[in-house]
């Protein structure tokens, strides 16, 4: 039974407010909000017959977890996992210079939807429809919100009550169930899927196109691949098809690499390739292997893209001016020969030679202030790309390893590197906790020292 003398040991708030330090270290709001829960937290415990503690701990227990809820649930980690294009961490990062372009737009007004020099209204998408087209070599381009819009958008505007023939093999699943046949039953298209999963032939597509075809769709396997007893056709010879047929041809390139790509053996296709084996359209994501802000990027035939822009779906999917001048920044760096600037190309060419050297100056650093039985040292490994794209490629890596002796301090030390306020995703190996230097930024050295340090000493001593 509840004890009511318990309860009334519990202060009042004004007597917590009064107890607090002036001023306060964040926002009233949040310290109004902590008070709250602590104090529901009190009365709880009082059912049970514990006594609360003196106001300054109450105190200091309210403004603890106010400062925890005051900083931004969206905010920044140091990525030791080496997956470079890590969905789940944000995909590919922005260079600073292209994000005070970003900040400069964002901050006033802009030329979002205006042309300067006719004083009219102008179109969003001029902003990048040229540096697009003069980086990929096509007619006109788009740009909406990510690759999967660009994707049903397509498909809806061009096929909508139409057959559209895919290769078995290619009726792909990405992340979060995004899988080619749903979106195309969501886009009105009817699916015709032709083929085996390992091999298609042209006779396959030929043979089902009829009257009612609207489009010929080719899916690059990004996030797979299939080895051994395959065919498909290539992107010209489909092209061939539909220019004897009069229909449209579109490839979902997926991860749109600009140049070709050739790592491991394994060759990427380039958005450069595809539009010049005179594909109507292609689609690919902006914050995959082109390393710029999410978006999804269409290029293609002039008349093409003039459809896609009237469409109605259009305006639901389009992007904000924030998204169109990172996009159009990283386009003007390709253009400009600094493409290996950007923190995605940046990352992917390092030497193993540079990562050895840092990793091994991390290792000494942590040697020297790491007090407690655990083994430093680094070793080879490798990264991967991420992010749908490449699959199974792996690029040679340096990764510092931290090994506790005790193999039960290994969860709770990956634990509190996470709980950090600057969190470090890193991931365990045999025992280990291994921190990739391939996708760690150098200006991040310091602090990844710092909360390896704190996070051991928790560990193993708490």
């Amino acid at each position: 039974m509840q004890d009511p003398d318990i309860r009334r040991q519990i202060p009042a708030a004004q007597k917590i407010w009064q107890a607090m330090p002036n001023p306060l270290p964040v926002s009233r709001y949040w310290v109004r909000r902590a008070m709250d829960v602590v104090l529901d937290e009190l009365r709880q415990e009082a059912v049970q017959g514990q006594l609360p503690p003196p106001v300054p701990i109450i105190v200091q227990n309210i403004l603890h977890k106010a400062e925890e809820w005051a900083i931004p649930h969206l905010k920044p980690v140091i990525n030791a996992t080496g997956v470079l294009i890590h969905t789940n961490l944000g995909r590919s990062p922005l260079p600073v210079e292209i994000m005070e372009m970003v900040k400069d737009v964002a901050t006033q007004y802009s030329t979002l939807e205006y042309e300067v020099e006719a004083g009219r209204r102008g179109s969003r998408h001029d902003h990048v429809a040229g540096v697009l087209a003069d980086l990929v070599g096509g007619e006109a381009a788009m740009v909406v919100n990510n690759n999967a819009a660009a994707v049903l958008m397509a498909l809806s505007a061009l096929a909508r009550g139409q057959e559209v023939v895919v290769s078995r093999g290619e009726l792909v699943e990405i992340g979060g169930s995004f899988r080619i046949p749903e979106v195309m039953a969501l886009s009105g298209a009817i699916l015709r899927e032709v083929g085996a999963t390992n091999k298609t032939h042209a006779r396959d597509y030929i043979g089902a196109i009829n009257t009612n075809t609207g489009m010929l769709l080719k899916v690059h396997q990004s996030n797979f691949r299939v080895i051994g007893f395959t065919q498909g056709l290539s992107t010209a010879d489909l092209v061939r098809i539909g220019r004897e047929y009069g229909i449209v041809v579109m490839e979902d390139l997926g991860s749109g690499v600009i140049d070709p790509l050739r790592l491991e053996d394994v060759v990427e296709p380039s958005v450069k390739e595809v539009v010049g084996a005179g594909v109507d359209i292609v689609t690919f994501s902006g914050d995959k292997l082109l390393g710029g802000p999410q978006a999804g990027i269409i290029v293609g035939k002039a008349a093409i893209i003039d459809r896609l822009k009237k469409y109605p779906l259009a305006r639901a999917v389009r992007v904000d001016k924030m998204t169109l001048s990172a996009l159009e920044g990283t386009i003007r760096w390709y253009l400009e020969g600094r493409a290996v600037e950007l923190p995605l190309w940046h990352m992917m060419t390092q030497t193993v030679d540079t990562l050895q050297q840092r990793a091994t100056a991390v290792a000494q650093v942590l040697r020297q202030r790491v007090s407690g039985p655990v083994d430093i040292d680094t070793a080879p490994d490798f990264s991967q790309i991420g992010g749908g794209s490449m699959p199974g490629t792996h690029i040679p890596s340096v990764v510092v390893r931290v090994t506790p002796q005790d193999g039960s301090v290994v969860p709770r030390f990956e634990q509190r590197l996470r709980y950090a306020r600057m969190p470090v995703i890193a991931r365990i190996s045999h025992g280990s906790v291994i921190f990739d230097l391939r996708t760690i930024f150098p200006s991040q050295e310091s602090l990844l020292i710092d909360t390896i340090v704190m996070a051991l000493e928790e560990a193993l001593f708490t």
